[in-house]
């Protein structure tokens, strides 16, 4: 798959635009319901009302029958007067057209052409835009080393623009999580996809289809990704829902499963594995991970002064035998999951701090027992205070 650098970026100009034969060509070669869309055109742009004559070829171009005619009016029509339309809204339009053009040359063809005459420094929330469809386009064809040029060249812009529009962050972080996903990295999607789903409406922006895929993948990378030890922004967002009365439902509950650090339903929900075989191939690595995850809800659920743990309790936690318990804590505290210190001697490991995350109903209802009981612990030693404090008053 070429590069941009062996892509041409021009089209031919077209030739200066007859207002009045373009409209009665139309007439003639459209279906009479896109007739009032080409009428509407002529006036508006007669009247120069570029504002207006951007709304209506949104309507034309969101309308089903235009689908045979958009790349014709884009390339005929709008190319003629593009320089006086709002640059973020011109940028819109062309990317919907280019996916009428099915040669994967032509496409990028005519993409780099819009590239070409939109400029980088007075238009770059559409500059940026235009380059994250680009490089959409190019993972889809397979060319993964230019998708990733365009990526880096984008962001290189939208890393230092402020206030940008959702649709130009949405489109950025939609090509870095697929690109992130044909490379079979795991972190990187996860945070790039989740990036991608703050930017867009889950319910109406995508299909259902779509909704069960990325749910799906996002599962998959929780799993997978070796620094993702905090399942809290997934667990909490929507898009989980699409995995409910599917034959991924199973994948929720391991999410949820994992930030529990429950090993007894880990071990119960391991023979699915095969249903996911990447899973399955990875299953030391999930091993060690739910280990990882049960050491973590171990110290949570002890008070705070309470959190000096032998290794023998550690091992019972988490199902380990003792003589790998302290590879486990030296992992946790390499992935700065807990903060401590360990007594090889005494085998004993003293927890001073643990990662915070998500709590599941369970763990919040522990966590308001410890608090009643820290409560009522109080008030005890207020009640005998008080005595002494009144002497001395």
């Amino acid at each position: 798959m070429p590069s941009s650098t062996s892509v041409p970026v021009e089209l031919p100009k077209p030739p200066k635009l007859d207002l009045d034969k373009f409209v009665a060509t139309a007439l003639s070669a459209t279906p009479a319901e896109l007739h009032p869309f080409f009428e509407s055109f002529g006036k508006l742009h007669t009247r120069k009302l570029w504002h207006q004559l951007t709304l209506k070829l949104y309507e034309f171009f969101d309308h089903p029958l235009s689908r045979p005619f958009r790349v014709n009016v884009f390339e005929q029509f709008v190319r003629d007067f593009e320089s006086k339309l709002n640059q973020l809204k011109l940028v819109e339009m062309g990317t919907k057209v280019s996916k009428e053009i099915d040669n994967p040359q032509s496409q990028l063809l005519f993409l780099n052409s819009l590239l070409s005459r939109i400029d980088a420094e007075t238009s770059q929330e559409a500059y940026v835009l235009l380059l994250a469809n680009i490089a959409y386009a190019k993972l889809v064809y397979g060319d993964l080393e230019g998708t990733k040029t365009d990526m880096d060249t984008a962001w290189k812009t939208l890393d230092r623009l402020e206030g940008v529009d959702t649709a130009v962050n949405a489109s950025y972080y939609k090509v870095a999580a697929d690109y992130y996903k044909a490379k079979a990295e795991y972190a990187p999607y996860y945070k790039h996809s989740l990036l991608y789903l703050a930017c867009v409406d889950v319910a109406t922006d995508l299909t259902s289809e779509e909704r069960l895929l990325r749910a799906h993948d996002l599962g998959i990378s929780a799993f997978l990704g070796d620094t993702i030890y905090n399942f809290g922004e997934l667990l909490m967002h929507p898009i989980l829902d699409a995995l409910d009365n599917t034959q991924y439902d199973w994948i929720k509950k391991l999410l949820f499963t994992f930030n529990e650090g429950n090993i007894g339903k880990f071990e119960a929900l391991a023979p699915l594995f095969p249903q996911e075989p990447i899973l399955e191939e990875n299953y030391p690595f999930l091993r060690q991970k739910i280990c990882l995850m049960a050491l973590i809800e171990s110290v949570f659920k002890r008070n705070a002064n309470d959190r000096t743990m032998s290794f023998q309790t550690i091992a019972e936690e988490t199902r380990l035998p003792v003589d790998e318990v302290e590879h486990l804590i030296m992992k946790a505290l390499s992935l700065k999951l807990i903060r401590g210190s360990l007594d090889q001697v005494d085998q004993k490991a003293r927890i001073t701090w643990v990662q915070p995350r998500v709590l599941s109903r369970a763990q919040i209802g522990e966590l308001a027992t410890r608090l009643g009981a820290w409560i009522d612990k109080l008030g005890s030693v207020e009640q005998r205070m008080a005595p002494h404090v009144s002497a001395a008053a």
